[in-house]
């Protein structure tokens, strides 16, 4: 469902992605991992269409990304790190609006919004403008937009940021269940714990290159780790962390200026 090959992103003279090759078949849930600035949301943006890559092919759902990418984008759902949101809208307004660029139909839309909104608690919210919402209640609202069109591929980029634990528990199992129904999730993110109990295979992207792309348990086998925050560690060489804590704690707790 979801095939790339020698994917490549620079930007002058700094290459965010580095000739990376990948496959993710219908049914997976795949945990997208690495450090700040390694380049996952970068790939996702590319993915999605919104990023030309420098070189490199790409397919979702059978699509060609470079000829047949409006076909594409009908077949996926996309909860980005950060999304602009219509802030005059109100979230039933928002909704409609993503139910019609997909041509929905009337009625479908007008359901999926009821059920939605009652399903992530945004009930009483539906008539409130945007605007006012806090940043938990943005979150959801960028997840129901994704899901309102029944996607065959779900892209996420850090889609539990701001979510209570209530809200969280609930997409874990919502996103296992959907896997079992054969929608493939390429989901992004640096929590580990979250990737640990929700993506049965995980990828690695340090420095824009692809170092890791096993099931959990054969990653535990090659580094002779078992946590999966320990199996990142030792793959992407974080070292002088000891180091590193100390100089935090010095610097925090000095009272009195060098000589």
């Amino acid at each position: 469902m979801i095939q790339v090959s020698h994917l490549t992103k620079k930007y002058g003279q700094n290459t965010a992605v580095d000739d990376i090759s990948f496959e993710v078949k219908q049914g997976e849930i795949v945990g997208y991992l690495g450090p700040n600035g390694a380049g996952k949301s970068t790939t996702l943006k590319m993915l999605v269409g919104l990023l030309q890559p420098t070189s490199g092919e790409i397919a979702v759902a059978g699509y060609n990304a470079e000829t047949e990418l409006l076909e594409l984008k009908r077949h996926i759902g996309y909860v980005p790190e950060e999304a602009q949101l219509y802030e005059h809208l109100t979230l039933v307004e928002h909704l409609q609006l993503i139910g019609r660029l997909y041509h929905l139909e009337e009625r479908l839309i007008a359901q999926k919004i009821k059920e939605l909104a009652k399903l992530f608690d945004m009930a009483f919210q539906a008539n409130q403008r945007i605007s006012g919402f806090s940043q938990g209640m943005r979150q959801k609202c960028i997840i129901m937009s994704a899901l309102m069109h029944n996607p065959d591929v779900l892209f996420l980029d850090e889609p539990f940021t701001n979510l209570d634990v209530g809200t969280v528990t609930l997409m874990k199992t919502l996103l296992q269940r959907l896997a079992e129904l054969g929608k493939t999730i390429l989901y992004c993110t640096h929590i580990l714990e979250v990737a640990e109990t929700l993506c049965p295979r995980i990828m690695i992207i340090d420095a824009g290159k692809l170092i890791a792309d096993a099931p959990v348990e054969e990653l535990r086998q090659q580094t002779n780790q078992t946590a999966l925050n320990e199996i990142f560690t030792q793959l992407t060489d974080t070292t002088g962390i000891d180091e590193k804590t100390e100089e935090a704690i010095r610097i925090v707790t000095e009272n009195t200026l060098d000589a």
